[in-house]
C-alpha cells in the first residue's frame, strides 16, 4: 500500500504557472504508475495525465497538452506536475493517484486527499 500527500496548490492567474507535488510513503513507490486527476465543483473526476514506472511514458488529457507536464523522481518517492499557460478551467482539486497496472490511464488504486488549484481571470 501507498500513502499519497499533495503539495503545492494555490491561486494563479490566467496564463500563469503552477507546480503540484505529490509524496508518497513504502519502499515500491517505484513499481507503481502515477497520476494526476482533478474533480471541478459539480463535475465528475477527471484523469489529467498519467506516467509509467519508470518516467519512460507519458499520457495527458487533450485539453491540457503542450500546456502540462508530469515527472516523477523514484529516489525521491515523489510525482510532479507543472502547469504552464493555465486557464480558468483548470481551477479544481488536483488528486495524484497511484496504480499497479502498467497502463498510464489506469485503472489507479490509491489516492491523494487533494490540492486546490484556482485559476483567477
Amino acid at each position: 500500500q501507498v500513502q499519497l500527500v499533495e503539495s503545492g496548490g494555490g491561486l494563479v492567474q490566467v496564463g500563469g504557472s503552477l507546480r503540484v507535488s505529490c509524496a508518497a510513503s513504502g519502499r515500491t513507490f517505484s513499481s507503481y504508475t502515477m497520476g494526476w486527476f482533478r474533480q471541478a465543483p459539480g463535475k465528475e473526476r477527471e484523469f489529467v495525465a498519467g506516467i509509467s514506472w519508470s518516467g519512460g511514458r507519458a499520457y495527458y488529457v487533450d485539453s491540457v497538452k503542450g500546456r502540462f507536464t508530469i515527472s516523477r523522481d523514484n529516489a525521491k518517492n515523489t510525482v510532479t506536475l507543472q502547469m504552464n499557460s493555465l486557464k480558468p478551467e483548470d481551477t479544481a482539486v488536483y488528486h495524484c493517484a497511484a496504480g499497479k497496472s502498467s497502463a498510464v490511464t489506469g485503472p489507479y488504486d490509491y489516492w491523494g486527499q487533494g490540492t486546490q488549484v484556482t485559476v483567477s481571470s
